[in-house]
């Protein structure tokens, strides 16, 4: 509703208004013309008090669409009133901006006065609302992308997610370090992404909530990662003390999910962000908007829908999401714990990261350089049989000699003992804190998730299989086997490099004839037993080696674990004489028990890691798949066609828009039909359940005298025949919508920014008959029309062709887009300019928007001059405010 303000403004009988008492004004699609006699007899229809102020009410007179419109007026000699539409905040521009590069799509920081822009050269950008101030910005990467085609933010506002059309990946960053912290790729681009809250109550929910951190009394706080340069994927990132943004990953325990759409029908929806809980088949088109309710019931999607003979068919569809309503509990403690699980695994591949960062290629320099040795020297003695000799006689021939004085050198056998040394006590610890941590917190939830899914009547409807669950189980099990080997290879590695480089140093320095000193002089039977057994094992050598991998040694024997290949470990560890192997192969019951985890001793960390992955990534398809057969398609409207001429807008910015009005779990849905009836703005209204009918479901807005004008332009003659079209709509509030004009005489007018109530819109009784078998378009003449005039709700926007907008309701702001793509205005929506700012108090609507009050400005004794001036006063604001937006 449009509520008023009808003021009994008192002025002399010869004053300049008293020349128009006959005033029109258009109120909720009523032309009502208001003289004295007329306003004085309603008035005068009440019981009137003696306090010389009445309340009146006209919901029951043939002015039934205003509602509640309250008079206050003094008995003066006076005789002209008027309506007066309330005043509500004026808008300021607090920030603007000439951008390099085109804007493809921007969003609002649901929390804070942020909003991030995605622009044609593959930058991710962040701003403050303050002067339009960069926070920071992404550059473009080969890797990952370069070409943004969506923006969403989780409804904390910590996490910002974008989408890449030329590499299909999703990517999660963090909104305060501009840090990417998971990435995930998809089978189809992505044109559109929505990131909704549940905010759905219930005592099961709420004991989930205070109970879901129990695992912290079971499990240690994950260690952070060290600073290192990681691949996430093929993207090479810095981390610094990655863990706790891993971990914020998971943000609150309230649900929430990101929805992707994109072309041929591709529809997912992902829990927390990360988890995939259903693949939507069936969806017609590619989706150019998405709007998942708040409660779960439906999902509407805007589709464009193409055909070989006609123009693309733009269509509102909505999901019945039914299932995920129904088992609101189970579905956020199964995507809660699965998202646990994909964060775990996101940590375990950080981390086996960050032990590949600390092996170094030195490590592989004896490799080498034994190879080169073997290739060329001229005698036909082995290698091993050259150290030997070295080792029991003391003596070497000139070839050894050279190598181990000429190109190894003292001084880079101390430098390569102390980059062993450490490097494996490095990998040592990430396998032990690390490695070994996220394993455990692994285990720990999926077993959880294997108590789930054997209670079947709570969880079987969402397809949790205990089947692949106890695979999941049983692959994590072999990663922790081989990280358990890896941790034997490398304690031994180290003590025999330690004692092998401690003896080799030694005898160079006896080679170059240096001082050796007396605690390294001294070696035992033992020691010498020792080192004879390191270099039978280590330097004999290998023909096969050498075709796969050009060397003839493999002495580094921890580095084979953190190579990403399929292929079997060069060197892999010897069982021989292993009593537990020896007793599980002859042991009947035990031989293929499935109690025993697969230990797969050929294999490399890595390959068991990918292995363990992909089980997992089975493990979680399941639910996925089954939500999504679930979910059907309960309404389908075709609207209208869009002209091809048209399509080189950019996909995020093209109505309609859809929004989700938490509070009555209503879909909303705003576009234009500019073919058709360019004045008017439709409002599609469906339930979240979408079974449930909807009274008065579809209405037009006219926009063509939307506009109204002043006082004081009214009584100097002053009219305006412009006629409006919508450029662009977002919903600011669940009463509010926030549209760009166009005026037809666009020379004298230009664009417009405003605020338009849906009250009045929203409270018409005029059913539309909807034709099944006909698009809108093709029916629009019989849609009910209403008519909005605004006050001081709107904002001309001069110098500035505004061709889109973005707004944020929670944080009353608005950024207007250029239609060049490269020119933005940001706006505060409820702050007054700050001429407006130094009126004095008594000028200030600060009264309830239903309140009726009179006008301070025209009391006193000298009624007539004083209001005279005070018109001249608020003639010179506004002249001062227009003076201010055009510097």
């Amino acid at each position: 509703m449009l509520n008023c303000r009808l003021s009994a403004y008192i002025l002399g009988y010869f004053h300049p208004y008293q020349v128009n008492l006959f005033r029109d004004f258009w109120v909720q699609g009523y032309w009502i013309g208001v003289t004295a006699c007329l306003v004085w007899a309603i008035i005068d229809d009440l019981d009137y008090s003696q306090t010389h102020s009445a309340t009146v009410n006209l919901a029951t007179s043939s002015l039934t669409s205003i509602a509640k419109l309250t008079a206050t007026y003094s008995l003066v000699n006076a005789s002209v009133f008027y309506f007066q539409p309330t005043k509500m905040p004026a808008f300021r521009q607090v920030g603007e901006k000439q951008l390099p590069n085109p804007v493809l799509c921007m969003a609002w920081s649901p929390k804070r006065d942020l909003i991030a822009l995605a622009n044609t050269a593959g930058e991710l950008l962040l701003h403050r609302l303050a002067n339009f101030q960069r926070v920071w910005s992404l550059p473009p990467n080969e890797n990952t992308g370069k070409e943004i085609t969506a923006l969403a933010w989780r409804p904390d506002g910590k996490i910002l997610a974008f989408s890449l059309g030329d590499t299909k990946l999703v990517v999660l960053c963090d909104a305060e370090k501009a840090e990417i912290l998971h990435l995930f790729p998809l089978e189809n681009p992505v044109s559109c992404m929505h990131w909704m809250e549940v905010l759905e109550e219930s005592s099961v929910l709420n004991s989930f909530y205070t109970s879901e951190d129990e695992s912290n009394l079971f499990l240690p706080k994950l260690p952070t990662l060290p600073k290192s340069k990681i691949h996430l994927g093929k993207l090479l990132v810095l981390v610094e003390e990655k863990s706790d943004e891993i971990l914020n990953l998971l943000g609150e325990v309230r649900l929430n999910i990101l929805v992707l759409g994109g072309g041929s029908g591709f529809v997912e929806l992902y829990a927390y962000g990360m988890y995939k809980i259903a693949t939507l088949p069936g969806v017609p088109g590619t989706c150019s908007s998405l709007c998942l309710s708040s409660d779960l019931k439906s999902l509407s999607i805007i589709t464009e829908i193409r055909s070989a003979d006609n123009d693309p068919e733009i269509c509102y569809i909505q999901l019945d999401t039914g299932l995920l309503s129904d088992c609101l509990p189970e579905v956020t403690r199964m995507a809660r714990k699965f998202t646990h699980i994909s964060t775990l695994l996101q940590y375990l591949r950080l981390s086996l990261t960050c032990m590949c960062e600390a092996w170094e290629d030195i490590l592989m320099q004896m490799d080498l350089r034994l190879t080169k040795f073997v290739q060329e020297k001229n005698t036909s003695t082995q290698v091993q049989d050259e150290f030997l000799e070295l080792l029991l006689w003391g003596q070497s021939s000139p070839e050894l000699q050279a190598l181990l004085m000429n190109q190894l050198t003292v001084k880079g056998l101390k430098k390569l003992g102390q980059s062993i040394e450490t490097s494996y006590s490095s990998i040592q610890k990430l396998v032990i804190s690390h490695l070994q941590s996220g394993s455990e917190a692994l285990l720990y939830h999926l077993s959880e998730v294997k108590g789930m899914s054997l209670w079947k009547q709570k969880f079987q409807p969402l397809g949790l299989d205990s089947a692949a669950i106890e695979d999941a189980i049983t692959a994590v099990g072999s990663f922790t086997l081989k990280a358990n080997e890896l941790l034997q290879v490398i304690d031994k590695s180290m003590k025999n490099f330690k004692a092998f480089f401690r003896w080799l140093y030694v005898a160079m320095l006896r080679m170059s004839e240096e001082h050796v000193p007396p605690e390294l002089n001294k070696m035992t039977q033992k020691d010498i037993a020792f080192v004879a057994d390191f270099l039978s094992e280590h330097f004999s050598e290998n023909e096969e080696l050498f075709d796969r991998k050009g060397k003839y040694f493999n002495v580094e024997r921890v580095g084979q674990y953190l190579k990403d290949e399929d292929e079997d470990l060069v060197s892999p560890p010897n069982t021989k004489g292993n009593q537990w192997l020896k007793f599980l192969q002859e042991s009947t019951h035990l031989k293929e028990s499935p109690l025993l985890f697969p230990s797969y001793s050929q294999k490399s960390l890595h390959f068991v890691k990918r292995m363990m992955e992909g089980v997992i990534e089975l493990c979680l398809q399941k639910p996925a798949e089954v939500i999504g057969k679930s979910v059907k398609q309960a309404v389908c409207l075709p609207l209208y066609t869009v002209p091809e001429s048209s399509e080189n807008t950019p996909r995020l910015f093209e109505l309609p828009s859809l929004y989700n009005d938490k509070k009555t779990n209503m879909h909303y849905g705003v576009f234009c039909m500019p073919e058709i009836s360019p004045c008017k703005l439709y409002l599609l209204r469906k339930f979240t359940d979408p079974f449930r009918p909807v009274p008065n479901g579809l209405m037009a807005i006219d926009l063509s005298n939307v506009l109204s004008h002043s006082i004081d332009d009214a009584a100097a003659g002053a009219s305006s025949d412009c006629v409006y079209s919508c450029q662009d709509a977002r919903f600011y509030d669940d009463e509010t919508l926030t549209v760009v004009l166009r005026a037809s005489e666009e020379e004298s007018r230009g664009r417009v920014l405003a605020q338009l109530p849906l009250g009045s819109a929203l409270s018409c009784e005029e059913e539309f008959k909807w034709d099944p078998s006909l698009r809108l378009d093709q029916q629009s003449g019989a849609i009910p029309v209403k008519g909005l005039v605004l006050e001081n709700q709107w904002r001309d926007l001069e110098n500035m062709k505004a061709q889109f907008v973005a707004v944020n309701g929670i944080r009353k702001v608005a950024c207007v887009l250029s239609s060049n793509l490269r020119h933005v205005r940001v706006y505060e929506m409820d702050v007054e300019d700050e001429e407006d700012e130094e009126r004095p108090e008594s000028q200030n609507a600060s009264s309830d928007q239903d309140g009726l009050e009179e006008t301070p400005a025209i009391r006193g004794e000298a009624a007539g001059g004083e209001t005279e001036g005070g018109g001249q006063r608020a003639k010179e604001q506004l002249e001062s405010g227009e003076a201010l937006e055009l510097s």
